[in-house]
């Protein structure tokens, strides 16, 4: 039991978190780049199909266990707010294991993994043969990819975004050299790409090590029973599975998103993949806030600071409209040139202006979308979160159903519906939730609220 602690949170504090981890989120796309120009320059339609493949399958499977990034960050911030350093530290060590049953559980299941995803796909034989060969390496990476989550989130929670991003530029830069040295100049194909990311998810990882321990306190030396404290591992459990399930809708509706405007045509699909670009685009900075969200509304619900924690929705809230706007005005001044710098299809270009105003208007309610998720991480409000994800999936699917006589625009209509669901629900039950867990007799009890 503790009083609460006011922390003075203000605009410094939410760009010392959010600002790093905006760089960080633009260097990320690179590899990606990287990876299929050197491929590209291998003149195999089939290989750079292959990398695409497998690269989708990543994405989407990494992805769904993004919660041991966003789980280790809110307890660590809500420990910091307590006071609890060895707890930490504790913290650290069981994403840890975490972490690495779940990378080892890929790596036995790969074979029957493999085979049902590339049937999922339905790529050619020559894609998926090169799409195999790349999945079968990069699986290995796993268990460092997942550890350099739990590593990247508890950094982030202690308020020390600087370090975090450090690495991840690390990561991704050596991804980058060992995928050209591996690819072009020892000329080891697709294979070489993959063993780029283990290369540069492992080093991550050790170097990873060595900057946590500066800052674990007491070391990593954890007692058996501090580890496996049962409560604290169900919590884990719990708050780790909701986020999983929230993480799983998200997915589907870009999955679906991406399979409809398929069928939709080579026109329309192409025109879709420019305008994801800008929607990426408007993401990185929104992201970026919902890091800062994360950390200060844990910090603040660590030290039941209610002002703390208010002020943290209010400024990251306010900076990601003031963000949205700007971008938004961006994208509908320059949104035309910027299309037609990155494709020369007439017929693309076209369709792709004729969608633009959804890209326009997406970063505002994605303001809300993003920053709340943030807000709820950091509270671990995980199954409310939960629970408004699969609300908003609803609707999604209900929209498109209502508007898909209208194509594409139908299409967009439902993303757009999904961005203002997902905000706009969580917004809804935020003055509910604050109150419960702020209210006075909770003092003692600061995880209840959120259970």
């Amino acid at each position: 039991m503790h009083a609460p602690v006011h922390h003075r949170v203000g605009s410094r504090q939410v760009f010392a978190i959010a600002g790093p981890a905006m760089v960080a989120n633009l260097t990320t796309p690179l590899i990606g780049v990287v990876s299929t120009t050197a491929i590209g320059r291998l003149d195999d339609a089939a290989l750079l199909g292959g990398v695409a493949m497998a690269s989708v399958i990543f994405d989407c499977l990494f992805w769904l266990f993004g919660f041991l990034r966003m789980s280790t960050l809110a307890f660590t911030a809500q420990a910091l707010g307590a006071g609890e350093s060895r707890e930490q530290t504790v913290i650290l060590v069981r994403g840890f294991i975490v972490a690495g049953l779940i990378g080892a559980a890929l790596i036995v299941l790969q074979l029957p993994l493999a085979g049902a995803l590339f049937d999922l796909m339905g790529g050619s034989e020559g894609v998926t043969r090169a799409a195999k060969t790349y999945f079968m390496i990069r699986i290995w990476s796993s268990p460092f990819a997942f550890a350099n989550y739990v590593i990247l989130g508890w950094l982030v929670g202690q308020a020390r975004a600087n370090p975090a991003l450090a690495l991840q530029v690390v990561i991704n830069l050596i991804n980058m050299v060992a995928t050209i040295l591996l690819v072009l100049v020892y000329d080891t194909g697709i294979a070489g790409a993959a063993i780029a990311a283990v290369l540069s998810e492992s080093i991550g990882f050790m170097l990873g090590v060595i900057v946590c321990r500066r800052h674990a306190v007491g070391g990593f030396a954890v007692s058996r029973a501090t580890l496996f404290d049962r409560a604290k591992l169900m919590r884990l459990l719990a708050v780790n599975t909701d986020i999983l399930i929230r993480t799983a809708a998200l997915i589907a509706v870009f999955l679906f998103f991406t399979a409809k405007g398929a069928r939709a045509g080579d026109v329309t699909l192409a025109a879709n993949s420019v305008l994801n670009n800008f929607l990426l685009v408007s993401a990185f900075f929104l992201d970026g806030l919902a890091n800062a969200a994360q950390q200060l509304c844990g910090r603040s619900f660590g030290a039941r600071d209610a002002k703390g924690f208010a002020d943290s929705t209010r400024l990251v809230l306010t900076w990601g409209l003031g963000f949205a706007i700007v971008v938004a005005v961006l994208f509908a001044g320059f949104g035309p040139d910027i299309i037609n710098v990155m494709t020369a299809s007439e017929d693309v270009r076209r369709a792709a202006r004729e969608f633009l105003p959804f890209i326009v208007l997406a970063p505002l309610p994605g303001v809300f979308a993003f920053g709340f998720d943030g807000i709820y991480v950091g509270a671990t409000w995980a199954r409310e979160m939960r629970n408004l994800m699969l609300l908003s999936l609803a609707i999604f699917f209900v929209v498109w159903l209502a508007l898909q006589s209208f194509g594409n625009a139908g299409l967009w209509s439902a993303l757009i519906a999904f961005y203002v669901a997902r905000g706009g629900l969580q917004g809804a039950r935020y003055p509910a939730l604050y109150r419960a867990t702020f209210a006075k007799p909770q003092l003692s009890c600061p995880g209840r609220a959120a259970a």
